[in-house]
């Protein structure tokens, strides 16, 4: 049964998250499925990278599907983006994939981005897809402080109360402000994350623009292994998952 490599983009807003969820609200995975179904008559489970929160993006996420059917990569694709239409799911790129591939364990890093906007005016292009923040941030101070939170730590003052991971332990490969005009990027890369550890690092690294913290602080948090440490959770809809690494 030949096993395809899907690459992903989706506006996150309306949908529960990325999975397959059943109290009537409707995750990416599960209209990915029914665009399987509609295109092939076969039900098919899609496995996804990461499980994405309800209201983050994805730009390039990865799943995998097993289909009993051979399809043209450029068919399976346009085939796909036909049926999702009109939900914001689009699939970029399907390609038959080495029968080991498995879009989450096979996967070596994640890389999110997360969107702020520092200005007074609201948004209107960018609505639901940057946090707009007001008050005038340090990128610089966010910048310094971010790397405090880069290496092999316990993670459990960014650590989410739902949270259904074993172990709050994390490696985290890369954690990067970066400024430009108004926007600001928070880049954090990982082989995996808890469960809203990037809203929550994020939303700990403007306490620390907004001068309520000091990058000393920030680290002394980390340190703590205490979720009272933790600054205000950042809303989903700055959060994209830009891609998966192979």
């Amino acid at each position: 049964m030949p096993r395809y490599r899907l690459t992903i983009e989706y506006d996150g807003a309306g949908f529960s998250g990325w999975q397959r969820v059943g109290d009537g609200k409707t995750g990416v995975q599960a209209a990915l499925e029914q665009a399987v179904l509609a295109m092939t008559g076969q039900p098919a489970e899609v496995i996804g990278a990461g499980r994405t929160d309800a209201g983050v993006h994805a730009r390039a996420q990865t799943a995998h599907v097993d289909i009993d059917r051979t399809f043209p990569a450029d068919r399976l694709r346009d085939g796909l983006c036909a049926h999702l239409r009109p939900a914001p799911v689009a699939v970029l790129d399907a390609v038959i994939a080495d029968d080991q591939f498995h879009a989450r364990f096979s996967a070596q890093k994640r890389v999110y981005e997360y969107v702020i906007i520092n200005r007074r005016a609201d948004l209107a292009l960018k609505r639901g897809r940057a946090w707009r923040l007001g008050g005038r941030l340090d990128p610089h101070a966010m910048a310094i402080a971010a790397p405090r939170l880069v290496g092999h730590h316990d993670f459990t003052t960014f650590r989410d109360a739902q949270c259904q991971a074993k172990s709050p332990i994390k490696t985290l490969d890369r954690c990067e402000v970066i400024h430009a005009g108004e926007r600001i990027s928070v880049w954090c890369e990982a082989r995996s994350f808890l469960h809203r550890q990037v809203r929550s690092m994020v939303g700990t690294l403007v306490e620390v623009g907004f001068g309520k913290m000091t990058p000393d602080d920030l680290a002394d948090a980390l340190a703590a292994a205490d979720r009272r440490r933790c600054g205000p959770v950042a809303p989903a809809e700055g959060l994209y998952l830009d891609h998966v690494k192979y």
